[in-house]
């Protein structure tokens, strides 16, 4: 009788080890946190493998990281797209979203008042919340078996499921978001990770415009720029603009002090240093048209129509034009020769 007794006692334990075994549960403890199955990295580029929809396949970047925010870009083919999201009281929160955003700039400073939770503590089964108010978001599975390019995973399943349809979200340890599952009536759409490259910047073309000879007209040269994580384009910009050497837009010693992108009024400002005007060797007329590429440059990158520049700060003065404090400069492609 104590030798059964003494079986079943070690068939219990057993079967409770095996329940609570890392196999079953994907390693998950009670110490196990959401930065470890969203690893904030920078310079990190990320490419998706689509199905089901022609901009399913897209390539993500790492624009900016700071106090557990991180700035992504998306780029489908089709359009491109920035995301801040944030990791905060045990939450993955998506803050911001913006399209069509083909310029670079730093939302993550900007204050957010709420942000819809993607991921939540604790990380087990059964674990849900309100995405929006039409939207719930469930822990479906804590260790569902992916399959991609780099492997086979066993990742959190994140289901989010509302009047439009259903959203399945995999996130594996140590790598992120690694699949997304979008279906609804008589469609599913996927997109699974198939590559990370580490220290690949993000590429870009700015058009730089500059006085042609004649002194009437403005060209334009398609020049290429890239950026690291947390650089910012008044460095980029700065330099590009200064190798342009057919013309001294800006002098060896200018700064661009800031560039600010205004999102409501869509324009910008950009502050130069006192040196734009000190060592400005130009008469009225070609000093207009410095501003008026400078204008243009900007313009045509950030997508506005009005540029604000200042000097340290102050209005824009020289020995030929004032710019009134708060008087835009236009963009305008009227004398602007086609290539």
């Amino acid at each position: 009788m104590k030798k059964i007794i003494l079986i079943l006692i070690t068939v219990l334990v057993t079967a409770c080890n095996i329940s609570s075994s890392p196999e079953q549960n994907n390693g998950i403890t009670e110490s196990t946190t959401i930065e470890d199955y969203f690893p904030i990295k920078e310079n990190t580029k990320y490419s998706y493998e689509g199905k089901g929809n022609e901009f399913a396949t897209y390539t993500e970047f790492v624009d900016y990281v700071a106090n557990n925010r991180i700035q992504t870009r998306t780029n489908n083919g089709g359009t491109e797209s920035v995301k801040v999201m944030e990791i905060k009281d045990g939450e993955l929160l998506l803050l911001y979203h913006r399209g069509e955003t083909y310029f670079r700039y730093n939302f993550l400073e900007e204050e957010y008042n709420n942000g819809k939770i993607l991921l939540k503590e604790p990380l087990e089964e059964g674990n849900s919340w309100d995405y929006d108010e039409n939207t719930t978001a469930k822990i479906t599975h804590i260790s569902k078996e992916v399959v991609t390019h780099l492997g086979n995973f066993n990742a959190i399943e994140v289901t989010l499921e509302g009047e439009q349809g259903k959203t399945v979200n995999y996130y594996a340890k140590d790598m992120g978001l690694i699949k997304t599952i979008t279906s609804g009536e008589g469609y599913e759409v996927s997109s699974t990770l198939s590559s990370i490259e580490k220290n690949v910047p993000l590429m870009q073309t700015i058009k730089l415009y500059y006085p042609d000879t004649d002194g009437i007209h403005l060209n334009t040269i398609d020049v290429p720029i890239e950026f690291y994580t947390n650089e910012e384009p008044e460095y980029i910009v700065e330099k590009n603009i200064k190798d342009l050497s057919v013309y001294e837009i800006i002098s060896p010693n200018t700064k661009i002090n800031q560039i600010a992108f205004n999102e409501e009024e869509k324009s910008v400002h950009v502050d130069l240093s006192e040196d734009f005007v000190t060592e400005m060797n130009a008469g009225a007329g070609f000093e207009g048209m410095i501003l008026q590429s400078l204008t243009n440059t900007l313009g045509n990158y950030y997508g506005v129509e009005k540029v604000y520049i200042t000097i340290d700060g102050g209005p824009y003065e020289s020995g030929h034009i004032i710019i009134e404090e708060g008087e835009p400069s236009l963009v305008n492609y009227d004398n602007v020769k086609e290539e």
